[in-house]
């Protein structure tokens, strides 16, 4: 099969672009409250994990007022939605611009693999502010636009197969954090990322 066109300037790679995650236009003031509220978070998050920070714990670290925060982020899925879009844009970067294999220049199943290790990477890295965002209500995860981006990447990457949006649906089912999570401690890593992987060459 040749090489894939989701370089620079092809029509798929401007359909991606368009489901990039962006970062918010703000007043100087306003981003600067949303980085220090985002600083204190994922330093929170990291020194004790997710469930164990309060949104109280969180505006005092950052010194903005509770109901600032709750007004700018909702509640915590919101804020862990907020704190995984610069991780989102430096993956989705190297998809649309990056180097082969991840990025434009390589065949389907080599940016196909890639892209399941270097989401594996992402996940595993962040793996329980992911797990909320994705499961704060029923259906949290699909509705995310970061998901859109993954699944227009793959689909497009699956192009050969009988069904590509399903098959696309069925690979980011085992990349979802919940999935993950729960296979963790029985399966450990390795064989996490060789079952993803094998799934990925038979959708294929």
């Amino acid at each position: 099969m040749a090489k894939d066109d989701i370089g620079p300037k092809s029509a798929s790679a401007r359909s991606l672009e368009l489901l990039m995650t962006r970062p918010p236009k703000e007043r100087a003031d306003a981003s600067r409250n949303r980085a220090a509220v985002l600083d204190a978070a994922a330093r929170l998050f990291a020194e004790h994990g997710v469930e164990g920070v309060s949104m109280d714990q969180i505006a005092a670290a950052a010194g903005v007022g509770k109901g600032t925060l709750f007004r700018r982020f909702g509640d915590k899925a919101g804020l862990a939605v907020a704190l995984l879009d610069a991780r989102e844009r430096v993956l989705q970067e190297g998809i649309l611009h990056g180097p082969p294999p991840l990025g434009p220049g390589a065949e389907p199943a080599e940016r196909l693999a890639a892209f399941v290790s270097a989401y594996l990477d992402y996940l595993l890295e962040h793996l329980a502010v992911i797990r909320m965002s994705e499961s704060s209500s029923p259906g949290a995860r699909y509705r995310l636009g970061a998901y859109r981006f993954w699944h227009r990447h793959v689909a497009i990457l699956l192009d050969g197969s009988p069904d590509p949006d399903h098959a696309a649906h069925a690979l980011l089912a085992a990349l979802s954090a919940v999935h993950v999570t729960a296979l963790l401690p029985e399966l450990g890593e390795r064989r996490i990322r060789e079952g993803v992987l094998r799934l990925a060459r038979v959708l294929r």
